[in-house]
């Protein structure tokens, strides 16, 4: 049982990459094996960090033997997986976005098919763009054919779509509550 936390930050130690943690956090407490990446590590050592799909299907030459190859590997084996982005110009980043658009041979090979998936956001305010990106996330996570995790409950309220956040993320406990019940309800899911 493994969930992997994808912080689409440029920032690896930020809002967005804090709240993933606290995510992970209450999943390791429910007895599931956690990891974070960090989407920009893996993009900075491609010569081109954004796909240009030079082939079809997807032939994995751009990222053969990179960083980011070890990350699709690890999203290949994953049972959940949580997406997680700042709110930029109402949607996610520019690395998030360009780290999903090349696993493109991870949807040819179905690897992310039926996996659980879930989203935290953080914007600037408390009504920054935060369900505009967790459409996003959300869509992004569909055409993989993943399965996406909502609220259904009080008591698994993590937010309808999922834990949205504002900046600064250490002071906002409401958002860090979410996070929590969002890492705690896709545990269970794994489980």
């Amino acid at each position: 049982m493994k969930l992997l936390a994808v912080n689409g930050s440029p920032n690896r130690d930020g809002n967005t990459a804090f709240l993933l943690t606290k995510a992970l956090e209450a999943a390791q407490n429910e007895g599931v094996e956690t990891e974070l990446i960090h989407v920009r590590d893996a993009l900075k050592e491609l010569k081109e960090p954004f796909c240009v799909q030079c082939s079809s299907p997807c032939s994995k030459v751009c990222y053969k033997g990179t960083l980011l190859e070890e990350h699709y590997q690890l999203l290949a084996e994953a049972d959940g997986v949580i997406l997680g982005s700042p709110v930029y110009f109402g949607t996610v980043t520019a690395q998030l976005k360009a780290f999903w658009d090349m696993t493109r041979a991870l949807r040819s090979e179905k690897s992310l098919f039926n996996t659980i998936g879930a989203t935290i956001t953080v914007g600037a305010s408390r009504y920054g763009g935060q369900e505009t990106t967790v459409s996003a996330l959300h869509d992004m996570m569909m055409i993989q054919g993943m399965m996406i995790v909502g609220d259904g409950s009080e008591d698994t309220d993590m937010g309808h779509q999922g834990a949205c956040s504002q900046h600064d993320a250490k002071e906002d406990l409401e958002g860090q509550k979410r996070a929590q019940i969002l890492g705690k309800r896709i545990a269970s899911l794994i489980k």
